[in-house]
């Protein structure tokens, strides 16, 4: 005696709709499910760590104000001079050089350029400029990072590299390499 019955397509159809009758009506008795939204963080932080022979740390503090994101940053260990500083598509330091973060953050699909150019990536911040002693505190407003939307920054990279961004050459500025490299957190 076997176990199993054969059963005819048009058998397995007619109990696939009393099956789903059967859970519509379950259900329908229930209150909808409630889904919990989460509002965007109106602050953010990033700590910097060096990639592999480099000796940059420091923070960079990211928040919402009127017209833009408020960016300050606090460095040390870099050469003295200016330095590219980009927000980076992917939140990855895993690479021990820094690429696993990326390009540069550009949801537009447009050229590279400066902060205050009418055509730029959204990650594109210019250059932290170190004095003397290797120390970078820089205090500006971005217009074009957000902490929602398509212009999010939340969980993406940030890089310190080498050398100045020229805030001309395509597709990243010609800063070189990376000496820092951080994860964007939501911070209270």
């Amino acid at each position: 005696m076997s176990l199993f019955k054969v059963v005819s397509p048009r058998n397995v159809l007619a109990l696939g709709f009393a099956a789903l009758v059967v859970s519509s009506c379950a259900t329908a008795d229930k209150e909808p499910t409630k889904v919990e939204t989460v509002d965007a963080p109106s602050h953010a932080i990033v700590v910097m760590a060096p990639t592999e022979g480099n000796d940059v740390h420091g923070t960079i503090e990211f928040t919402a104000v009127e017209g833009g994101v408020r960016v300050v940053a606090n460095v040390t260990g870099l050469t003295p001079g200016a330095h590219g500083f980009h927000v980076h598509e992917f939140g990855d330091c895993t690479r021990l050089d820094g690429k696993s973060a990326g390009g540069h953050f550009n949801p537009e699909g447009v050229e590279h350029g400066g902060p205050d150019a009418a055509v730029r990536h959204v990650g594109d911040l210019g250059n932290l400029v170190a004095d003397k002693n290797g120390v970078v505190t820089m205090d500006v407003v971005d217009k074009m990072l957000s902490f929602s939307g398509s212009h999010s920054i939340i969980g993406r990279g940030v890089i310190i590299h080498a050398g100045a961004d020229d805030l001309t050459s395509q597709p990243t500025g010609a800063a070189g390499a990376r000496l820092a490299c951080g994860v964007i957190g939501s911070a209270k």
